[in-house]
């Protein structure tokens, strides 16, 4: 027998109806929503049902089976009872061999039927038992598939004898049991939807003679009796995952319950949590081996190995459901007052409750949803239905739940209505600076959770202005426990979360409003970067900036147009086959981003991140979290839900090395040198295999051609190796230009970079800025000193800028060699490392070029088009430019090949690093 009814339902349907030539007549006995689909699906199939034996009206509404059949003209009998006394009732037993049928489908039945019923058509009885028997026969079967832990999960159609659930199998079907699941999420994912279509089958196989009886072994046999309320008190010295299967098995019926505060309160909604005990205050529970805490989260709860559970709902005795998060604030909320607008909403719902609650006189205040009959199936008609007459007005299943009563629920919809349900407005502890002509506002804590919050440890450490060394803020420094914390919250926040459950389109709706107050605050942000990373506040405003609000438009567009495909397979004659691919998001994604472009290099990642439907937690580059936590503020007032984005500064070593390695995360983006993302995919793999994209150095050669326009070349060439003070991933590393206009490049080149005014990146005459660190300033002295000393000619700059903080004269090295250090390794700053090349020797320099192990980027310079094309041919880079640089939007793939790394950031390939593929193949 199936456990219980009160379900939410996915709704299910079959493909095309398939024809079969034996047809039989049908008694169908039982009832439910499983019980009506069955019926109308085995009517779709061809079979006739003579007779529909279901349960009596309750409070004048007619059982869903009941209701189909009625509608069909099929007969019907409502029966309250079989038999007394343990005899068939003789009128009953006349009644049902009336309709004559071949055989009795029971897909749902809570009555006990007689033998004399059970045995009397041609071909017998079959049920339906939501169980791999002949383990967990009884009526209770799913919920102790959970409290049991069971790794799988499953049901058996079977032949009816006078055992309790003892004979022969006709067919089973199994699925995995996820760490999770409730008996909901078992049922509507695969009991309910796989279990019709196997009734059906069975019927088929009858009516062919192609049943088997398989005799049940008892090996492994176990009857467990009918979970009531009495017997489903906690047990509390167990250890933690004990007790959450206890919870989630009795999960919503009859409810795990304990005694708190001397009344019995029920909990619901049970998670295994790891990690560190969150803060939280104590809540005294009897029996239990050390109290609860009722956190921001929902109530944790502790096994006695220590390991905890986190509880979201709590109902009490008298019937009232609240978030477990607000026990010690959960104390009645005076009644409002409804406004003339609010009272004609209140008549809407009134009509849409009288509409499902047929069978009540009048809807009065008192009157109790669920009490006058409705199911879960009607919750979500009744939530539709207001969403669409009531101005699309966003309600939960659980508000129903927990204000069952049509009083209750209004004053509840008032105020989301009114928006009083809403979270607390972000508490955020600035370091505010004038700059800039403004001021300029900068949370400097972790945020973890939809809150900024001081580090586990309360440590902290400075950031730097590098235009002059000045301490801009201390920003804590998160721990492994604050990662812990933040995976824990992504990963909520995705398996049951607001955003987990987003319509795509409304996901994209966020990005647009978060990508609008980016723009709108643009000259904030770019002041941050200046300050922060010593960005030259023009180029802030239009690329640091300004190509991070283009990318998550650009993302934004892409949420509702994430697709799979049809693929023709073989068909195994008679039988149809149609197979589809699902795209879907991976769950927790970590990030980690270099200091070069800090929003930027943000935007890129955490934009197809998020599209693509997953959580995040992001840990920015130590020396330059400004612009990140900014980015998590204005991600709040976006209106993204708790939990999605999670922003973690602190050291890569520690934050950066715990997010390889943990097993909740299941893809991390990386940007950084060669050797740490080799470090971290060895972390990755070794962990959980979890996915990896890493874009990493880069050595990007630049050919210039004597038959260039070369004062084009110069200015793109200064570009190329200038731009973002030379801290740019695709900065060309080493020109290459052809003999007979080598002397002439270099003097233009060396004309022009005179000209450049070093200074303060707030200025906007500006054209080179401060180095972004002084560790990074210190390590490119010593790259030009070592060129020098290999044998290179330094023509220009080399040497630290007689000034305050960071700077560095951007420098052109000569005559550089092929075995130089210079010539094979990136400087990553304002250092132009040019070789010349033999006039005309295309295969020669390509072959220098490509005599690197990195692969991110290249340049050609010549009018020769023919020839640009068979350079760009040849390159063995992620990314050619022909006669431009520097050229990337956020529609190309842009990413490296060999060791720069794998993976793309920009453009649709992008958001295939964050989606995987499911195939599914249905027969038909």
């Amino acid at each position: 027998m199936l456990g219980r009814t009160n379900h939410l339902l996915r709704k299910f349907s079959t493909s095309a109806t398939i024809y079969y030539p034996n047809k039989l007549k049908l008694a169908l006995i039982g009832q439910s929503l499983f019980g009506q689909e069955v019926y109308r699906h085995l009517q779709k199939e061809g079979h006739k049902v003579v007779g529909v034996f279901t349960v009596p009206d309750k409070n004048g509404k007619a059982d869903p089976l009941a209701s189909a059949a009625e509608k069909d003209g099929t007969p019907v009998f409502k029966l309250s009872k079989w038999r007394v006394k343990g005899k068939p009732i003789q009128e009953v037993l006349e009644t049902y061999k009336s309709v004559g049928a071949e055989l009795n489908v029971l897909p749902f039945c809570t009555q006990f039927i007689p033998m004399d019923v059970i045995d009397s058509p041609k071909h017998g009885s079959i049920i339906y038992h939501p169980s791999i028997l002949p383990h967990h026969r009884g009526a209770s079967a799913i919920n102790w598939t959970l409290i049991q832990g069971d790794k799988k999960a499953g049901f058996s159609i079977f032949w009816a004898d006078d055992g309790l659930d003892t004979g022969p199998i006709l067919l089973q079907r199994e699925c995995d049991v996820g760490p999770n699941d409730t008996v909901d999420d078992l049922y509507n994912r695969f009991l309910f939807p796989e279990g019709i279509k196997a009734m059906v089958e069975a019927v088929q196989l009858i009516a062919d003679g192609k049943a088997p009886r398989v005799p049940q072994s008892e090996d492994g046999a176990t009857y467990e009796g009918i979970q009531k309320k009495e017997n489903a008190e906690i047990s509390w010295d167990q250890p933690a995952v004990a007790l959450h299967n206890w919870i989630r098995g009795h999960d919503k019926v009859p409810g795990a319950w304990a005694l708190i505060g001397g009344q019995r309160g029920t909990f619901y909604g049970s998670s295994l949590l790891d990690g560190s005990a969150p803060p939280g205050e104590e809540l005294a529970i009897e029996g239990a081996t050390q109290p609860g805490l009722v956190t921001k989260n929902g109530l944790v709860l502790f096994g006695n190995d220590r390991k905890m559970l986190l509880v979201r709902n709590l109902q009490f005795e008298d019937g009232r459901m609240i978030p477990a998060s607000k026990y010690f604030s959960s104390d009645e909320v005076s009644a409002i007052d409804l406004t003339e607008d609010e009272k004609k909403m209140a008549e809407e719902i009134k009509s849409i409750w009288k509409g499902i609650l047929s069978n009540v006189s009048a809807i009065e205040d008192s009157t109790d949803f669920f009490k006058s009959g409705a199911s879960s199936m009607d919750v979500v008609r009744m939530i539709e239905e207001i969403k669409q007459k009531c101005g699309g007005l966003e309600l939960q299943n659980e508000d129903v739940y927990m204000a069952p009563k049509f009083g209750d629920f209004i004053q509840t919809v008032v105020r989301k209505h009114r928006g009083e349900d809403k979270e607390e407005e972000l508490v955020i502890d600035y370091v505010s600076k004038d700059v800039n002509n403004m001021t300029v506002k900068m949370p400097y804590q972790c945020f973890i959770n939809g809150q900024f919050i001081d580090s586990e440890d309360g440590k902290t450490y400075d950031s730097i202005n590098p235009t002059d060394g000045s301490v801009i803020a201390q920003v804590s420094l998160a721990t492994v426990s604050d990662v812990d914390k933040a995976v824990a919250a992504a990963k909520d926040a995705f398996e049951h979360g607001e955003w987990g459950k987003m319509n795509p389109r409304d996901r994209g709706r966020l990005m647009y409003r978060l990508a609008d107050l980016m723009e709108k605050h643009q000259e904030e942000l770019a002041t941050i970067e200046a300050i922060d990373s010593g960005a030259v506040y023009t180029l802030a405003l239009k690329t640091h900036v300004g190509m991070s609000v283009q990318t998550f438009r650009y993302f934004a567009g892409w949420c509702d147009k994430i697709q799979g495909t049809t693929i023709p397979i073989n068909h195994a004659r008679p039988n149809h086959n149609l197979t589809f691919t699902k795209k879907e998001p991976l769950g927790v994604c970590a990030i980690v981003i270099p200091w070069n472009y800090p929003l930027m290099m943000l935007a890129w990642k955490s934009a197809a991140c998020l599209a693509a439907g997953n959580t995040l937690v992001l840990k920015p580059a130590q020396v330059t979290p400004l612009t990140a936590l900014k980015f998590a503020e204005l991600s709040v007032k976006a209106g993204f839900p708790k939990g999605v984005i999670n922003i973690l500064p602190g050291s890569g070593s520690l934050v950066g090395q715990r997010l390889s390695e943990h097993p909740d995360i299941r893809k991390l983006g990386f940007t950084g040198s060669t050797p740490v993302g080799k470090q971290i995919m060895k972390s990755c793999a070794v962990s959980n295999l979890k996915k990896v994209s890493l874009e990493l150095g880069g050595k990007s050669p630049l050919i210039i051609f004597n038959d260039c326009e070369l004062d084009k070349a110069v200015r793109m060439g200064m570009g190329a190796v200038f731009f973002n003070k030379g801290e740019n991933c695709i900065a060309a590393g080493r020109l290459f230009v052809e003999e007979s206009i080598h002397d002439k490049f270099v003097r233009k080149v060396v004309e022009e970079t005179k000209k450049m005014k070093i200074g303060d990146p707030l200025d906007r005459s500006t054209d080179h800025g401060p180095q972004n660190h002084k560790a990074h300033l210190l390590k490119l002295l010593e790259y030009c000193e070592l060129g020098v000393k290999e044998g290179a000619t330094l023509v220009y700059g080399g040497r630290q800028v007689c000034r305050p903080g960071f700077f560095m004269e951007p420098t052109i090295l000569t005559d550089v060699e092929d075995h130089m250090y210079v010539a094979r390794e990136e400087s990553f700053g304002p250092v132009m490392v040019i070789s010349k090349f033999k006039d005309g020797d295309v295969d020669g320099v390509l072959e220098r070029a490509n005599r690197t192990e990195y692969g991110l980027a290249s340049g050609v310079f010549t009018k020769d088009i023919s020839k640009a094309l068979y350079i760009s041919d040849k390159l063995e880079a992620g990314t050619v430019f022909i006669n431009t640089y520097n050229k990337t939007d956020v529609a190309a793939p842009f990413g490296g090949f060999k060791q720069s790394g794998f993976g793309k950031d920009l453009g649709e390939e992008a958001l295939h690093e964050y989606l995987r593929t499911k195939a599914v193949t249905v027969e038909y």
